[in-house]
């Protein structure tokens, strides 16, 4: 089966460039038999990035993407603090550019109205939105999203299609959070590789909804891959989680730009 990882980032990951990274980044994939990964955030990150700091972070992935076209994909990183900055990164490096899908971190709650103008011009591109949702026993940063957040704002853009990413870091509350909304999809990456947690996505979600994801380099791509392989399910759904999902919801964005 073919393995597309829907959540990977350059930073933990050795080099002195983006391309360097990347390289390195598909150098471990490789051994765990992964095609594509989608990367998105620069080599350095920060909670509140200002207009200049997502251009620089954005650029570095662009030529990450740009070295390996074949085997990565790219995300667009925004802030919704700063609309018009946001709206032009947007246009740079998706409309214009090669990037197919958005990164949303912890900047500001997602279910914030400022959202909304950046959402809708995802959606009218058909470009992916991965939103960071956590639900921490220690609490949360002051801007940091938590899935019923994001469930307020994919109500509001029926059409936008959104990864949960983490799911919330516990899916016995991530995962019945965003149940009822059709649009959002459950990214396994990022937590410990405990037992239950893709059997209860799929039983409560269904195995369309799922997706694999590693968070690398902030995590490994074996431990969570490990979610998936000893996951107690179907092989049809392994394969969906661990591949076709994800090819199935690039595909418009792909299309539209010609891949």
């Amino acid at each position: 089966m073919f393995i597309w990882d829907c959540h990977t980032h350059l930073s933990g990951v050795p080099g002195d460039t983006p391309e360097a990274r990347l390289e390195n980044l598909l150098r471990y994939a490789d051994r765990m038999g992964i095609e594509r990964i989608c990367v998105s955030m620069g080599m350095s990150w920060s909670y509140d990035p200002s207009p200049e700091d997502l251009r620089k972070q954005n650029d570095e992935v662009l030529r990450a993407v740009k070295a390996f076209p074949e085997r990565a994909f790219g995300f667009v990183y925004l802030n919704p603090k700063h609309t018009a900055a946001s709206l032009t990164e947007l246009e740079r490096c998706v409309a214009d550019g090669p990037l197919v899908g958005v990164k949303l971190w912890v900047a500001m709650r997602c279910n914030d109205p400022a959202l909304d103008p950046l959402v809708r011009r995802a959606a009218e591109l058909k470009a992916l939105i991965l939103q960071h949702t956590y639900v921490k026993a220690t609490g949360n940063l002051p801007g940091e999203s938590t899935p019923a957040d994001l469930v307020e704002l994919a109500r509001r853009h029926p059409t936008a299609t959104f990864f949960c990413g983490h799911t919330g870091g516990n899916q016995e509350i991530g995962i019945p959070a965003i149940r009822e909304c059709k649009n959002i999809y459950a990214d396994l990456c990022g937590s410990d590789p405990h037992a239950g947690f893709t059997e209860l996505a799929v039983r409560e979600l269904g195995a369309d909804r799922v997706l694999y994801g590693s968070d690398a380099g902030g995590r490994s791509f074996a431990s969570q891959l490990a979610k998936v392989y000893g996951a107690d399910i179907p092989e049809s759904a392994k394969r969906k989680i661990l591949g076709t999902n994800l090819k199935r919801l690039l595909t418009p964005i792909l299309k539209a730009k010609g891949v």
